[in-house]
């Protein structure tokens, strides 16, 4: 029998066709601006990138992909290119070409959605990495000939020379055919250097939970990448996706240095709009008084740089 994942306290995402019918119905009623998108730099940092052997840097890509440059390794995340996500078209551009990447040495992937697993966009990667997969994905790596491939459980450590992969909890669910509902896992992946203070936590895809506490216990966190788009309707989409004021209040929990947005602006996978998920965001941190310096609106392309 196939084993079947589920969230912490078996917290469930079951939704009707009742409960579809109602989105639609209500997505038909809502006027909304498609055509303001979120920003762009206009001078990726390519070659600075390429030639980056020693610092920390963290470039959104867009969406869920980053590059993420650590210990002297080039990390992916999530690696999406794809134009169209369904009937969607893309709505931003990534912020780098995949062929300017630099060779990759680590991919690490949250779950299996679409939005979040693409091999049409894996195939393309420069270099020869391994690939760090949630438990239950590994399968479908090896069927498409990956073997470089690893699985883990939450609270399971992969290591990779100097570096350590965490992964760790997240509400979610996942699904990439009719018959494998759950079949494999979700989560976020904790980057640790060894004998720095220096962590990256990719969260992944998550609705709010009670284990963002339970990670701020184990890690001391720098850079939390935090979702903060496909949330609306939120009667509709709250298990699974975070919304932004609640993505300030899981930051908190976690105690991170920097808050470092993402899950925005590329697909419109649900109602709210880049523009949106950004100024609810922005409107949050100022709300509660919360120090600027430490959320870091990337633009797409854009690099934030570390020690």
């Amino acid at each position: 029998m196939v084993k079947k994942f589920e969230n912490l306290d078996r917290i469930g995402n079951e939704h009707t066709f009742r409960d579809m019918y109602r989105w639609n119905k209500e997505r038909r009623s809502k006027q909304k601006d498609l055509e303001t998108q979120i920003g762009r730099t206009d001078k990726p940092q390519i070659d600075e990138l390429q030639l980056n052997q020693h610092r920390t840097s963290i470039t959104w890509i867009g969406h869920s992909t980053f590059l993420i440059q650590m210990g002297g390794k080039n990390i992916l995340t999530d690696p999406v290119w794809a134009k169209r996500m369904g009937v969607q078209r893309r709505m931003t551009e990534p912020g780098l070409k995949i062929e300017d990447l630099p060779p990759i040495d680590v991919v690490i992937i949250s779950h299996g959605h679409y939005d979040h697993l693409d091999f049409s966009s894996i195939r393309q990667i420069k270099g020869d990495p391994v690939y760090f997969v949630p438990s239950g994905l590994g399968g479908i790596f090896i069927k498409k000939g990956y073997r470089a491939v690893h699985e883990a459980n939450w609270w399971e450590t992969l290591k990779h020379e100097n570096l350590l992969f965490h992964f760790v909890p997240a509400q979610h669910w996942t699904r990439r055919g009719i018959f494998d509902m759950n079949t494999s896992h979700w989560g976020g992946w904790v980057i640790e250097k060894n004998s720095t203070p220096e962590t990256v936590y990719f969260v992944g895809d998550t609705g709010y939970f009670r284990g963002f506490m339970d990670i701020e216990e184990k890690f001391n966190l720098t850079y939390v990448l935090m979702p903060i788009g496909a949330y609306e309707p939120e009667w509709f989409m709250a298990t699974s996706h975070i919304n932004p004021e609640d993505a300030v209040r899981a930051f908190l929990e976690l105690k991170g240095d920097y808050f470092i947005p993402m899950h925005y602006g590329a697909y419109r996978l649900a109602d709210d709009t880049g523009p949106e998920a950004l100024e609810r965001l922005v409107g949050e941190w100022s709300r509660r008084q919360l120090p600027k310096e430490k959320l870091k609106t990337l633009l797409i392309g854009e690099t934030l740089w570390g020690n």
